[in-house]
C-alpha cells in the first residue's frame, strides 16, 4: 500500500467506526466544540489532541501521537497527528482542519509556486497535455500528497460533518483551470479548475509575497464541491455544548498535578465504559 492508499484504509476503519457507535465521535464532537466558548480558535487546536486520542482509544490497531506546535516551524509536511497501522507497520500523518461550512484551505503555498506557475500557461489552460504538465511539477507534489481530515461544523445548528477531499478524483477530473479576477470578497484573484460538466472542484489562490501567507494555497469550497467528498460520519451529526468541561478546565487550571491525576484516573474509567458498551471492531 502506498501512503494514499493508507490513508484512505483508516478513513475507510474510522467511518466504520462511527456508524457503529455514533455516540462516541458525538461525545467528542460536542467537547471539541465547546471549546469555542472558551476561544474562537481553541477548538481546533484542541480538536487535534482529541481526535489523536479518539484513535488511540477507540481505533484497534492504529496508534497515534499528536505532533505538537513545538514542531510546526521545522515541520517539513503539513501534518498535525501522526499515525501508525500497527498491522502494516506503517506511518502516515494527517492534516486536521476545524472549518466552518463553506472555504477550507487544503494546504498552504508557502514559497508562494503555485499561482505563478499557472500564470505562466496562460488564463484559460484546457490543453490536457499541459494540465498534466502542470500536475508533474515539483511544485505541485503536494496535491495529495496531505491526508487532510476536516471537521466541517455549522455553528447555527450545532451539527458537524467530517468530510475527506478526493485528491485523486480531483487530479483525474480536471478538464480545465480558468484564471479569474478579484470578486465579491475577494481581494486577490484565483485559478479555479473544473471538470468536464463544468463543477467546480477547487482553487490556487494567489500567491506572491503581499498575499497574506495563511491564504495561499490550494483551497476549495465544501458546499460548491461536494461531489469531491466523502463524509466519514455519513452525513451532518448533530453536537451540544458541554459547559461542565469549560467548568472543568478553569478549575483544572487552578489547581495542582496531583489532583489533576486523580481526575485522570477517572476519566479513564469512563473511557472504558464507553469501550465496554460499544462495538470496536
Amino acid at each position: 500500500m502506498n501512503q494514499a492508499e493508507v490513508y484512505f484504509d483508516f478513513v475507510k476503519r474510522f467511518t466504520h467506526l462511527i456508524k457503529k457507535n455514533p455516540h462516541l465521535i458525538t461525545t467528542t464532537l460536542s467537547n471539541i466544540f465547546t471549546m469555542r466558548l472558551i476561544g474562537n480558535k481553541t477548538h481546533g487546536d484542541l480538536a487535534e489532541i482529541g481526535v489523536s486520542e479518539f484513535i488511540n482509544q477507540f481505533m484497534y490497531d492504529f496508534k497515534s501521537t499528536h505532533v505538537g506546535k513545538d514542531l510546526y516551524r521545522a515541520k517539513k509536511h503539513e501534518e498535525d497527528i501522526r499515525i501508525t497501522n500497527e498491522i502494516l507497520n506503517i506511518d502516515f500523518t494527517i492534516s486536521l482542519k476545524a472549518y466552518g461550512d463553506g472555504p477550507l484551505q487544503l494546504s498552504t503555498d508557502k514559497n508562494f509556486q503555485l499561482f505563478p506557475k499557472l500564470k505562466k500557461h496562460g488564463k484559460n489552460i484546457t490543453d490536457a497535455k499541459i494540465i498534466r504538465s502542470i500536475f508533474a511539477d515539483p511544485a505541485f507534489a503536494e496535491f495529495g500528497n496531505i491526508n487532510v481530515l476536516p471537521l466541517i461544523y455549522d455553528e447555527k445548528q450545532k451539527r458537524c460533518n467530517i468530510l475527506v477531499f478526493d485528491f485523486d478524483k480531483a487530479r483525474r477530473n480536471i478538464d480545465r483551470i480558468t484564471f479569474e479576477q478579484v470578486g465579491k470578497g475577494r481581494k486577490h484573484p484565483v485559478f479555479r479548475l473544473y471538470d468536464a460538466s463544468g463543477n467546480y472542484i477547487c482553487e490556487i489562490r494567489y500567491g506572491d509575497a503581499s498575499a497574506n501567507a495563511l491564504q495561499r494555497g490550494l483551497w476549495t469550497h465544501t458546499k460548491n464541491a461536494l461531489s469531491y467528498f466523502t463524509s466519514a460520519t455519513g452525513g451532518w451529526i448533530d453536537y451540544s455544548e458541554n459547559r461542565v468541561l469549560v467548568s472543568l478546565f478553569s478549575h483544572a487550571l487552578i489547581s495542582t498535578a496531583k489532583r489533576h491525576q486523580k481526575a485522570l484516573e477517572e476519566l479513564k474509567r469512563d473511557i472504558e465504559e464507553q469501550k465496554n458498551k460499544s462495538t470496536l471492531k
